[in-house]
């Protein structure tokens, strides 16, 4: 087993694998850009070291930075986390040749799934179910209209190099062709440094369904169940949960044998995740598979009580995997709701600046994973997740009432959080009752709801702002003016208890 990893990533996924980390008796490292040095990540590390600038390709991604980082530390291996480098295959390789383990899969399998022309052939050769589409690179618009007939609209442009819901369009008509090609490139060349395009059938109000599934070096896949993940904007995952309502026993058996059999055909290793498009006449199709962890995996941590990356360290340091395909009987129900630093009243415009007061859900069922404290500073350079709200329930009727009595506790005062969004996707009707798919958000969020957003957001601001100078006035006291009730926590529930009624 390895002394040291050094984790390649910041925020709350960095804090996540040192946990695993701690508990496995490891020594971890983390690194860090100018932007960082004061991050939460940094100080929750056994040792630090800074990489760089703050602009992610002069720290994070800096491939050279990082191996020197690790090499310095002494590290044995290292966890690329999600993002950055976790799926770049000559990442992978140059860690190899440096004597260090990536905890990961091959290079070569990142590789291949990593190229969505590639992966497609491979599975279609391996009998698993792909959507109907053109395998070859676009060479010209003439091409794309040729192929968009053929097909049937609408259908949809993906970067062969994509991942991660970027670089994609929904095109609908011979005239959307054109504009549709060029912004996909557009995009595909701005994320990827890839211009190529392919076409496959879209596939009409469709539900994203995925598969998480673990392999060894030494012959062993299984499958820990499904993620609905169908709660999305733009392609951006936004909610998930474990299981699907939209999965019974057969399908759930069916879906698993084949993203074994994906798995076993790319000869892959580690945790991974095949994603799929379910439609609605229950028939499934692959859509890619994730070669890395994946943001949502606590929720198949709650149902399943396999902790994903002690598996992945334990994979990756040549182990056995722990845990036998009849091992895992999914227990109960798990939802996830992604906690963006960005403003759902305002287009889900980014917010920045400083986190002035903070205030995580707990009780029963409660799972938070934060990658900020009070004073962190959340800037542009990276990613808005600042965190991730998982709660668990015996069913899924318990879980969406502990996600919202979660989300009605949790309290960010100095930048805007899509919390509020959330809490109104808990109480939809159609959410509630399972009745929706990946255009939901399309159909059902509308500028009126989000001003209703940001006027809630507006009242809590000038609340928490009114108590953070209260209490200011009263730094030496034992309690506040109120008595032995901590006024903090006074204001807690009486800030609950107003969401509630409706009443200030």
């Amino acid at each position: 087993m390895f002394r040291k990893v050094l984790i390649a990533n910041r925020g709350e996924i960095a804090i996540r694998i040192m946990r695993a980390l701690r508990e496995m008796d490891i020594r971890s490292v983390a690194v860090f850009s100018e932007a960082d040095r004061s991050a939460h990540h940094v100080h929750m590390a056994d040792e630090a070291y800074l990489i760089g600038a703050s602009e992610s390709s002069k720290s994070y991604l800096d491939v050279e930075r990082v191996i020197d980082a690790a090499t310095k530390s002494g590290a044995d291996a290292i966890h690329p986390g999600y993002g950055f480098l976790a799926e770049n295959a000559g990442f992978a390789r140059t860690c190899k040749e440096a004597g260090l383990v990536f905890i990961g899969p091959p290079p070569e399998a990142i590789e291949t799934m990593g190229n969505k022309t590639a992966a497609r052939k491979m599975m279609l050769a391996a009998g698993v179910p792909v959507i109907p589409g053109y395998d070859e690179p676009l060479a010209s618009e003439e091409a794309a209209l040729s192929v968009a007939r053929s097909l049937g609209y609408p259908v949809l442009l993906k970067a062969v190099a994509g991942g991660g819901g970027k670089g994609m369009r929904v095109v609908r008509e011979d005239s959307e062709v054109p504009a549709a090609l060029r912004a996909t490139r557009g995009e595909a060349l701005s994320a990827f440094g890839s211009t190529e395009i392919y076409m496959e059938k879209y596939i009409t109000e469709p539900r994203h369904v995925e598969i998480q599934i673990l392999a060894d070096h030494h012959g062993r896949v299984v499958h820990l169940g499904e993620r609905e993940c169908s709660i999305q904007r733009r392609y951006q995952k936004l909610i998930e949960e474990s299981p699907s309502v939209a999965v019974d026993p057969d399908l759930r058996n069916r879906m698993g044998q084949t993203a074994v059999r994906a798995a076993q055909a790319a000869r892959y290793c580690n945790a991974g995740t095949v994603e799929f498009i379910l439609g609605a006449d229950g028939n499934f199709h692959f859509l890619e598979m994730n070669t890395r962890l994946q943001v949502e995996h606590p929720v198949t941590e709650m149902v399943t009580g396999v902790d994903l990356v002690k598996e992945q360290i334990r994979i990756s340091a040549g182990e056995h995997l722990s845990i036998h395909q009849g091992d895992i009987q999914p227990r109960g129900w798990s939802i996830e709701c992604r906690i963006y630093a960005e403003d759902p009243a305002n287009g889900f415009m980014p917010s920045i600046g400083t986190v002035e007061w903070l205030r995580n859900p707990e009780g029963p069922g409660v799972r938070v994973e934060s990658g900020i404290i009070p004073g962190s500073e959340v800037s542009l350079y990276y990613d808005p997740l600042i965190s991730k709200l998982v709660v668990w329930g015996k069913d899924r009727e318990e879980a969406l009432n502990r996600m919202s009595r979660a989300l009605d506790e949790y309290v960010v005062a100095g930048i805007r959080t899509t919390a509020p969004f959330h809490r109104w996707v808990m109480d939809h009707p159609r959410f509630r009752s399972g009745d929706f798919h990946t255009g939901f958000i399309d159909e059902c969020y509308s500028s009126e709801e989000a001003l209703a957003l940001g006027e809630e957001f507006r009242e809590a601001a000038v609340i928490a702002a009114v108590l953070a100078y209260r209490d200011n006035q009263y730094p030496k006291r034992e309690a506040p003016p109120r008595g032995p009730v901590s006024g903090w926590k006074f204001a807690g529930r009486y800030q609950i208890r107003s969401q509630r009624t409706g009443r200030l």
